[in-house]
């Protein structure tokens, strides 16, 4: 079967003018993208086409006050009551912590020896209490801060220190 052509695929042939063409079209797409992109890839600040009215001789200025942020009371340490545990075999670990925690503020409201297994020295906080736990575990250097579980009060922070701490 000379000079006939068998094609065993489906398809569509198209004319190398229009493969350029479309080749073309889209290197300057490309190009046009990368010569308009800001320097570091944000798009450039858009100025409005027409400036305000300045405001008329009679009018009174106005000033925009923004609305104020909201913030959570700052943490007062006199005012958070925290107990202390001693979670290891090392004798008046409790005792020393909690000196340590008054001096640096807080109210010691107990101490006491915690009978159970804790991983490593945690402060557990109720949920009111979260903002101080995590301000209390910077001044011990305690990185471990975990919601309070049953027994622990509900009123207070509870520091409970393994062998781990250094103080």
């Amino acid at each position: 079967m000379l000079g006939k052509a068998t094609r065993d695929e489906a398809g569509v042939v198209l004319p190398t003018s229009i493969i350029v063409g479309c080749i073309a079209a889209v290197t300057l797409a490309l190009v046009g993208f990368v010569l308009t992109m800001h320097p570091e890839g944000r798009p450039d600040h858009v100025t409005p086409v027409a400036a305000p009215a300045p405001p008329s001789p009679t009018s009174t200025p106005t000033r925009v006050t923004p609305a104020p942020k909201h913030r959570a009371p700052a943490v007062r340490r006199g005012k958070v009551d925290v107990v202390v545990f001693n979670n290891s075999n090392i004798k008046g670990m409790a005792a020393r912590t909690a000196n340590l925690i008054r001096q640096r503020g807080w109210k010691v409201a107990g101490q006491d020896n915690w009978y159970g297994t804790i991983s490593s020295s945690t402060v557990y906080y109720p949920p009111t209490l979260q903002r101080a736990a995590k301000l209390l575990a910077r001044d011990l250097r305690i990185h471990r801060v975990m919601p309070a579980v049953t027994p622990m009060q509900t009123d207070r922070l509870t520091v409970i220190l393994t062998a781990d701490y250094s103080g």
